[in-house]
Order: C-alpha cells, then sequence, then structure tokens
C-alpha cells in the first residue's frame, strides 16, 4: 500500500484532476489524501476575515465567487449529466452551509469549520470523478480518524485504530481517498493540524497503516541542490535521509516542512518526492 498525496496545485483545476487521475494506479489499495484546490483556501480565509469584522456583505460576495468557480469545475470536470447533477448538488450545500456563519456570533472556532471546507469540496469533487472514471473507490472522512490531543499534537493511537476500521470495513475497495490538513481537536471540536498540513496528514497514515511507501505530489521534482528561485540549472538530489530532508526543508526547502515527516521516519517508510507536472521526472 502506498499513500499518495497531491497538494492544491496538483488538483487546482478540472484539468488537472484528470491528469492526477492518469497517474493514480486502479489497483493497490492505495490512500489518496487531498489539500483544497489552490486558492480556495485563501477565499476561505477572506471569507473569514470579513465574518470577523462583521461584513457580510463582503463575505457573501466572495462566498458566490468561490461557488461559481466550483460549478465551471463541475461543468468541464464531468462527462455525465447524473455525476454533474450529484455533486452540484453536494457543492451548493457546502456553500449554503458556509453562507450560514454570516448570520452567526464569528470566532476562532468558526473560522476553523469553514477552512475545513476547501478539503471537503475537493474530495468530494475528485472523488465522483474517479468513480465516474470507474474507479473502486471509498471517501474515508478525515474526520472519523484523524484527531490531535489536548496540546494539539496528533493522538496516533487513535488515528491507528480507528483508520485501520475504516479501512477494514471497506476492504472491497481498491482505492481510497481522503482530506489533507483537518482533524477534530480533543473536544470533538473541527481543527487542523497547521504545521505540514496535508504532508503531515499523509505521514501520519503512511505510520498508522505500514505503508509500504508516502509519495508527496507537488509542482517540483524534489529537494534540489540549491534555490531554483534565486541559482539557475539547479537539480534534485536523488536521495536524502530523513535528517537531512529536515535541515534542507528549516532552512526553506518550501516543499517539505521539518516535522511532518516525522511519523514516516518513526516507522522507517520512505517518503518520495515527485512532480504531478512531470510525472516522469
Amino acid at each position: 500500500m502506498k499513500v499518495m498525496k497531491f497538494g492544491g496545485t496538483s488538483v487546482g483545476s478540472a484539468q488537472r484532476m484528470k491528469n492526477v487521475a492518469d497517474i493514480i494506479p486502479k489497483e493497490g489499495k492505495n490512500i489518496i489524501v487531498l489539500s483544497a484546490m489552490s486558492g480556495t483556501t485563501n477565499s476561505l480565509l477572506e471569507i473569514s476575515d470579513y465574518l470577523h469584522k462583521r461584513n457580510p456583505d463582503g463575505a457573501n460576495d466572495t462566498i458566490n465567487t468561490l461557488e461559481l468557480k466550483y460549478f465551471r469545475e463541475i461543468e468541464e470536470l464531468f462527462e455525465t449529466r447524473e455525476y454533474k447533477i450529484q455533486t452540484l448538488e453536494v457543492i451548493k450545500s457546502h456553500f449554503d452551509y458556509i453562507r450560514s456563519f454570516t448570520k452567526k456570533v464569528f470566532t476562532l472556532f468558526e473560522e476553523k469549520v469553514i477552512v475545513a471546507q476547501g478539503e471537503l469540496l475537493s474530495t468530494l469533487l475528485f472523488s465522483n470523478y474517479l468513480k465516474e472514471a470507474g474507479y473502486n473507490i471509498v471517501l474515508l472522512p478525515a474526520l472519523e480518524f484523524m484527531r490531535i490531543n489536548k496540546n494539539a499534537e496528533p493522538d496516533q493511537n487513535y488515528i491507528r485504530e480507528h483508520l485501520n476500521a475504516l479501512v477494514e470495513e471497506h476492504k472491497e475497495a481498491d482505492l481510497y481517498m481522503t482530506q489533507g490538513f483537518i482533524c477534530l481537536n480533543a473536544y470533538g471540536e473541527i481543527d487542523n493540524l497547521q504545521r505540514g498540513g496535508s504532508d503531515y496528514t499523509a505521514s501520519l497514515i503512511g505510520a498508522a497503516l505500514k505503508a509500504d511507501e508516502i509519495q508527496i505530489w507537488t509542482d517540483i521534482d524534489g529537494m534540489h541542490n540549491n534555490d531554483p528561485r534565486v541559482v539557475d540549472n539547479t537539480s534534485p538530489v536523488s536521495f536524502l535521509n530523513f535528517d537531512e530532508a529536515a535541515e534542507l526543508a528549516y532552512f526553506g526547502a518550501k516543499i517539505l516542512h521539518p516535522t511532518c515527516i516525522l511519523p514516516a521516519k518513526l516507522e522507517k517508510i520512505p517518503v518520495r518526492l515527485l512532480n504531478t507536472m512531470q510525472p516522469e521526472a
């Protein structure tokens, strides 16, 4: 079993989701971890900022703009009327839920609930697309197994127990998908993993299931021997140990957060950094 995490740019549009579908094997009991579509989390944070400032009109304008973007992606992504209508209805219910916060007292708790919608939307879109394409896939809600404790650290025993139970419950599936970043806290409220985000989710899942490999798919082919934003003609480093990767990340390599690979390191699971735009790299 492999854990395959795809970042926001990898699933940032209908076409990119179709490209990712070509990468994912139909068999192998792999688990796909998705971030929110690129730009979505920023929009949800903008909505939250309007609501903190008691500006429901500004919030509603941003909600409407973001909702229209998803409607366009649905139109491009799906071939059949059945899947278009089915997905459209659920996506609309998510945006109606976000709108309901314009009439409530707004706190940091509500902000976390709104921000979590990004991953819920991306996994809904992509899992339905894969079902339409004939994949035997089951969506495993992260909020049913991913939890942090009172110190905001992953509750690894809880994660292992509940995730393994979910996989066993759906053992007929050939492929699983879940949300990155989001979780419940020790009080049962919607929260998030903060540092490392979806990469951290992938690492925790890999450790909990003792996966063969964790793949982090993004828009660059691995860690480079220098900063490609500053230095020309850099090249990816073929092999790094965990400590070297963490050190590079600490000193600015944006592709991987230093702490997110710790669960993989402890379980001795290899982590592979791959480029969605150049899968053969």
